[in-house]
């Protein structure tokens, strides 16, 4: 075997690929100086959808593993047949483009600062369905259930499950505070679903009681992941557009936002009740800001009102950084030693906020004493909805609604799109569309 020695020449002249004596390469640096940003935006596209088509690609093969290998041999000769149908439909259903002509809204029941949310039933299954990285991370029972996402060319659309039972937001104007049995089974759930978010590396960033949905048996889930961030840099596309920006710098578990770009944020999509200091601040912030925001949620539940509530949002964002001038508990309220411990140990720093080193810690705090962590999802809840249909929409809201149309309109794709063309903006949706397995075997979309 030759040996051969790898040598720099100083220009692609002086060397090339031959001659009887010794090999010479010609190295070349590497630089996108001279590529157009079209190019710049093109490669990038073609380099997300191959990690995301591979990724995918990997997931479903395990995940299609595991659904053989969980069954024994007897079940598995019964069971083979209508797996193999079902696999079918599903690696069917993965080649269709989905669009909005696939689903009939059966009733608006909510409108955000970014959209719309409908119950809406698939035309060809009649299942019924009413946000996507964590969504189709997560197959956690604490939340809310991701069964497609599709995109046009203006529009983001998720298919989630329906959860009929309202939010705890209206719970808590219909009751104006909770017993602290009530809060306690409610805050042991929020502390088991905020713990699922955390464990698939994400931060929710926007725990509040509106985002706190109520299943058809009274149980809790978590929604509405607008705001939340990850950790997965394989599939991040902030972290591309940071690179083709030439602003990327190395991560860590904490982020690091602007102040008044976060101040801003936060004030056009809504209140800041319940959202920590340090996301406000210009410092890193890491997944313990959730539960400060589990426990503005607890002060609620027991007191009534949030615990920096004001007539508007600029003044409650004041009282949240001056949080340890701020904080105090009404004298005409009355809580246990063991509520408002858990409460100052929750709405504290965050280095000195309990979670900071996992949900274990907030687990075995004298509040939650008598919790039976591993069946608390079994018990009966304290509310269960009196569901007259699965389509029962009235523990949700919607006499603000009757000006937004039925059926959303149809966005015409742009023809650059069409041509392969991407604006940078498009980048953060490369591979946005997504199709769970599970949806196939589901005879009741309840």
């Amino acid at each position: 075997m030759a040996d051969y020695d790898m040598q720099n020449s100083g220009s692609p002249s002086s060397g090339g690929f031959g001659g009887n004596g010794g090999q010479e390469y010609v190295v070349f640096d590497r630089s996108t100086d001279g590529f157009s940003k079209g190019t710049l935006d093109r490669s990038t596209a073609a380099k997300l959808k191959l990690e995301h088509f591979y990724k995918v690609t990997l997931d479903q093969a395990r995940e299609r593993n595991d659904r053989q290998e969980d069954i024994s041999d007897e079940r598995k000769n019964r069971q083979l047949q209508s797996l193999g149908r079902k696999e079918s439909s599903f690696l069917r259903l993965r080649r269709t483009r989905l669009g909005l002509e696939d689903f009939v809204t059966v009733k608006v029941i909510g409108k955000g600062a970014f959209g719309e949310v409908r119950l809406v039933q698939k035309a060809d299954t009649a299942h019924v369905k009413a946000e996507r990285d964590v969504l189709a991370e997560s197959d956690s029972p604490w939340v809310v259930q991701l069964f497609y996402s599709f995109q046009d060319a203006s529009y983001l659309y998720l298919i989630m499950e329906f959860l009929p039972g309202g939010d705890l937001m209206t719970m808590l104007i219909k009751y104006d505070t909770f017993s602290e049995d009530v809060t306690r089974f409610y805050i042991a759930e929020c502390v088991l679903a905020i713990e699922a978010i955390h464990k698939l590396n994400f931060i929710h960033r926007d725990i509040k009681p509106d985002n706190i949905l109520i299943d058809k048996d009274g149980h809790i889930k978590l929604s509405d992941f607008g705001l939340s961030t990850g950790f997965h840099r394989t599939h991040d596309s902030a972290y591309y557009q940071r690179l083709l920006d030439g602003s990327l710098n190395s991560s860590s578990g904490h982020r690091q936002l602007g102040s008044e770009a976060n101040i801003n944020l936060t004030l056009s999509i809504g209140t800041p009740d319940y959202i920590a200091p340090e996301i406000f601040l210009q410092q890193g912030y890491g997944q313990e800001c959730d539960w400060w925001s589990l426990g503005a949620i607890m002060f609620e539940c027991l007191v009534g009102y949030p615990p920096f509530c004001s007539e508007n949002a600029h003044e409650t964002y004041r009282k949240i950084i001056n949080w340890r001038d701020q904080l105090y508990f009404p004298d005409d309220v009355h809580l246990s030693p063991e509520a408002e411990n858990l409460i100052r140990r929750l709405i504290c720093a965050p280095e000195q906020r309990l979670g900071r080193h996992g949900a274990d810690e907030i687990k075995v705090h004298s509040f939650f004493s008598g919790v039976d962590w591993e069946t608390i999802r079994n018990i009966e809840a304290p509310f269960v909805p009196n569901l007259k249909s699965i389509t029962d929409t009235s523990y949700f809201p919607t006499e603000d609604l009757d000006k937004i149309p039925e059926q959303p309109q149809t966005i015409e794709r742009n023809n650059s799109n069409v041509a392969g063309e991407y604006n940078q903006k498009d980048l953060a949706f490369v591979g946005y569309t997504f199709k769970r397995f599970d949806d196939l075997t589901r005879k009741n979309a309840l």
